[in-house]
């Protein structure tokens, strides 16, 4: 019981039993759990009928309707925390996210010594494919805002494909992560970094969603470029430090 990977669903029935079929077909012991948001499509239903196939490896956390994306994974990692796991790992149910980059995240922190591993587009191997225009230009943009507000030594700071060592989860006060949307993405990394730990972009090729619609809004957005000065602001009053733990 080492490796969890944690996928936030809402609505998202055209797309679960195959990226959980994905993620088991890789045979590399990973686990899987589940955060819906009461999906009212049935999302939930169907993970409940492949637990009988995934009986100990596929769980299922379910919450009363949709909380944000940034919730669903401090659940998962406290969820995770709970349950012993060593590696957690972020992903996408609607497969922009190659379920195969697991091992090569996996790999980038337990053989080659980073704390967070990063799937990213923006550093040399990655790209995006079948993605619109005015997205593409809107994240890579967002990108580059981070970078020269916040110093970030991420390429990806939105990207949602991570891998994180236990020690970095637990090192951070989950609890005083404000954010939802874009913005969590960045706040999570910008706090890994300031707490010292090592983080790693690993190239990957972001696809865009086969099925089902995308949950990109214009609050997201807002959230995303306020959330960043927010960030940085904060930062400059704030002294950061590692939570201790006991197991």
């Amino acid at each position: 019981m080492e490796k969890l990977v944690i996928i936030p669903t809402y609505n998202e029935k055209d797309n679960i039993r195959k990226i959980i079929d994905a993620v088991f077909s890789l045979q590399q012991d990973f686990h899987v759990l589940i955060i819906d948001d009461g999906s009212p499509d049935g999302t939930g239903n169907i993970v409940k009928q492949l637990q009988q196939q995934y009986a100990g490896t596929l769980f299922l956390e379910e919450r009363s309707g949709k909380q944000g994306l940034g919730t669903a994974y401090i659940h998962g990692f406290k969820w995770a925390m709970a349950n012993g796991y060593e590696y957690i790992f972020e992903m996408d149910a609607d497969f922009s996210h190659n379920p195969k980059d697991l091992i090569r995240l996996y790999d980038a922190c337990a053989k080659e010594g980073a704390d967070l591993a990063v799937g990213s587009r923006y550093v040399k191997g990655g790209r995006t494919e079948n993605w619109p225009w005015d997205r593409a230009i809107l994240s890579y943009g967002a990108s580059i805002y981070v970078g020269i507000i916040t110093w970030l030594p991420v390429r990806d700071a939105t990207a949602g494909f991570v891998c994180y060592r236990r020690a970095v989860l637990e090192a951070i006060n989950l609890d005083a992560i404000q954010f939802v949307g874009y913005a969590f993405q960045i706040e999570m990394k910008f706090t890994a970094w300031k707490l010292g730990f090592k983080l790693k972009e690993v190239p990957i090729t972001f696809r865009d969603r086969r099925e089902g619609y995308s949950k990109m809004s214009k609050g997201i957005v807002k959230e995303g470029i306020l959330g960043v000065l927010k960030i940085q602001t904060q930062s400059l009053f704030r002294r950061y430090e590692r939570r201790h733990t006991t197991r």
